[in-house]
């Protein structure tokens, strides 16, 4: 996933950035400190991680990629923020082997929990790795948004093979191992000890549109980026959304 802040990459991350940057800033606000302690679990590269350096904010990524740490290293290097971002590996399910309890002020779950092999476990360490007055954004695929994909392609026996596998999976050659549904992510949220503050469709309309139209029409990026501001917090539309993301707070946080 490309850096959240580029335009053309908006459209995959506009959403969920725009969500986590008032998050921070609530919780800058309620804790009265500029900078907070950002645990980004599955980050990878820092698609997220230097954004949030950019902001001043202190950013530990977890990652099980050797290989994608190295990439990390280089790139907050070169964006001159490698005091703020600390790559270490490891992954959501070993948590602990790598961060203390308890030690963050906000914990990104996103593209994590479709690969572990115990979902509600890989939510439960990322709370217990938040600060009493925590937020955690979770970010994981949504089934909807794969059954009208392969539908529309024309694969109407993967979509119902989607629909139905309890893994919402639509066949051997899928490469998603595991697809969520807002009711499912929500209920992990809760089961969790977290209050939703909120639940947004990602990708809602970006990955059925032809690439070609968006870059070359012009207006068409600014236009579909509205859309899918205006589409992401419609429940309607959570159910066919690519992606879902959903914001929890530690009861401490809530209401804040």
């Amino acid at each position: 996933m490309p850096d959240p802040t580029r335009p053309r990459a908006s459209l995959r991350t506009a959403v969920v950035w725009e969500v986590l940057q008032d998050a921070l800033d609530r919780r800058v606000k309620a804790s009265g400190r500029d900078a907070l302690d950002v645990l980004d679990t599955g980050g990878g590269s820092g698609n997220f991680a230097v954004p949030l350096a950019r902001l001043g904010h202190r950013v530990t990524v977890v990652d099980p990629s050797p290989n994608a740490l190295f990439a990390l290293e280089r790139r907050v290097a070169e964006a001159g923020v490698a005091d703020r971002v600390k790559g270490v590996q490891g992954d959501v399910l070993g948590l602990f082997d790598v961060v203390e309890r308890g030690g963050h002020d906000v914990v990104l779950c996103h593209g994590v929990l479709e690969y572990v092999d115990d979902p509600a476990q890989g939510v439960r360490n990322t709370v217990a790795a938040l600060r009493s007055e925590g937020v955690l954004s979770l970010l994981a695929a949504g089934l909807g948004g794969a059954v009208v994909a392969r539908a529309l392609a024309g694969h109407f026996k993967e979509a119902k093979q989607a629909l139905e596998d309890p893994e919402g999976r639509w066949g051997e050659g899928d490469p998603m191992p595991r697809r969520f549904t807002a009711e499912q992510l929500t209920g992990l949220v809760e089961g969790a000890g977290l209050a939703v503050a909120a639940v947004h469709g990602v990708r809602v309309f970006a990955d059925l549109v032809p690439g070609v139209l968006v870059d070359t029409e012009p207006g068409a990026l600014d236009a579909l980026l509205k859309l899918e501001a205006a589409a992401a917090e419609l429940p309607a539309f959570h159910a066919v959304a690519t992606q879902l993301h959903v914001l929890g707070e530690t009861p401490g946080a809530a209401g804040v």
